[in-house]
């Protein structure tokens, strides 16, 4: 069992992909088959061993939370 600073050590040896989409815009079958492929594109360069540690977060952002462009 993992706990305190065995957890963070494990951690820094996790491949960690962070997905940030807009809220409500993709259906919860669509945010699954993104982390998949970006799973797999992970272990494609990573080898298969890490397959079980690859972690991969989807963030939702509400819409007006984030910008492009923006001039002042």
């Amino acid at each position: 069992m993992l706990t305190g600073l065995n957890v963070r050590k494990e951690m820094l040896n996790m491949p960690l992909a962070t997905i940030k989409v807009i809220e409500g815009v993709f259906s919860g079958n669509e945010k699954q088959r993104m982390i998949e492929k970006v799973t797999e594109a992970m272990v494609s360069v990573e080898g298969e061993n890490l397959r079980e540690k690859t972690v991969v977060i989807l963030e939702e952002v509400k819409s007006g939370d984030w910008g492009i462009g923006v001039r002042h």
